[in-house]
Formats: C-alpha cells, structure tokens, sequence
C-alpha cells in the first residue's frame, strides 16, 4: 500500500508547492498595487472632509494596457506597454481629426501645460483607429515641443482597454491612465477644464509617494 500511495504523495507535494509559488506571487503584486489602490480610493472614494469627490468616472477595477503593439505615423512598432512610467492623458480620433477632434487635443495641450512643474510627469497620446494620412498643419501642430505622441491601433484593439460612458464613443472622451499602465479614469463628454484639473492635482498629489516624472 505504501509503494502505490507515493505518486499521490509526490503529486499532492508538487500541487501544494505549486499553489504556494502562486499565492505568493499575487501577494507581491497586491503588496505592490496596494498604495496605488489605496491612493485612488482615499482621494476619490474616501475624500477628506471638504475634498469633494471626482469629478471624472473611477474606473475600478482598473484595465491594464494590453500586450499589442501599434505603430506610429512613420509606421514603426511601438508596443503599447512601452507607454508606461508616465501619466497619460489619451485622445481616440480618426486620422481625419474633424473640429472636435481638434478641440480635445488642444484640451489635452492645456491641460498639461497648467499643472505647471507637474506636467513632466504627464504625456499626451493621441490613439488613432484608422490609416487616414494626418494633415500637413496638423502633424506640424502635434510634433512642436511638447509633441503628441500619435499611435495607429486597430479599433477592436482599443476597445480591449478603453470603454466609451454609455451612448458615446470611444472618440468623445479624454482617458485617463496611470504610470502603471492602468486606465482608471474617464473624464465626461466635453469637460470643465476647471474641474477635470482638479481630479489630476489630486492623482499627482496621491501619486507623489511613488511616481517620478520619466520613465
């Protein structure tokens, strides 16, 4: 009897040990996202007295950037995930980029601008669905310091990460993503600059303990 029960007793063993690997490694990773999470929900959901809450959609949980890669306007590969280390403020828009296009991209621009000596800690990603050619004057207007980076992604693509607020489309919103890589915010439709300025001072400020501008 002995001799037939040692395969199971190896393989309990192996199992046990397998399963013990595993339960560590999401330890490590809760341990590592813990004052990421914890950041967010005092600030946004648990707010100081007189704080205020969000005035942008809390996505939770949070959606990472998916293992895919892109291409940018001169049609090199650039893997998606390479984005991480900085705070990213994205706009979705056809190549075309019609007068409301326009319009978020130049929000996208002011925004960064005004959080002053914060803004090295913020890029500007355009996410473009499509392989129209963009206009002369409009790559002029994304490549001039600070440039836009401009990334071609098929539209299913996107929407493994990105989701529009009901009714609307991808292309009627800014998104919001952590250095992590994780978009955990969606301003609305046509925002307040005021206002969505101030959701940013509060995730630079929650983040300071653990964001450096840079990658």
């Amino acid at each position: 009897m002995a001799v037939h029960s040692l395969p199971v007793a190896v393989l309990d063993a192996q199992a046990q040990r397998t399963w013990s690997g595993r339960a560590k490694m999401a330890l490590i990773m809760l341990v590592c996202a813990a004052p990421v999470v914890a950041s967010y929900l005092l600030y946004f959901v648990l707010p100081p007295s007189g704080q205020g809450v969000a005035y942008s959609a809390l996505i939770l949980p949070s959606v990472g950037l998916p293992d895919l890669a892109a291409h940018d306007l001169d049609g090199r590969e650039v893997a998606l995930r390479s984005l991480k280390g900085q705070w990213l403020l994205v706009v979705v828009g056809a190549g075309s980029c019609d007068a409301a296009c326009e319009q978020r991209l130049f929000m996208q621009r002011q925004l960064r601008e005004i959080m002053g000596r914060e803004r090295d800690r913020i890029d500007k990603i355009w996410l473009i669905p499509d392989d129209t050619p963009i206009r002369a004057e409009l790559r002029r207007a994304i490549d001039a310091a600070p440039s836009v980076q401009a990334l071609r992604l098929p539209r299913d693509a996107l929407a493994q990460w990105l989701r529009p607020g009901d009714g609307h489309l991808l292309e009627d919103h800014l998104y919001i993503v952590d250095p992590m890589g994780e978009w955990m915010m969606r301003p609305p439709v046509n925002p307040d600059p005021s206002k969505l300025k101030r959701d940013l001072d509060r995730l630079l400020r929650a983040s300071a303990s653990w964001d450096r501008p840079g990658r």
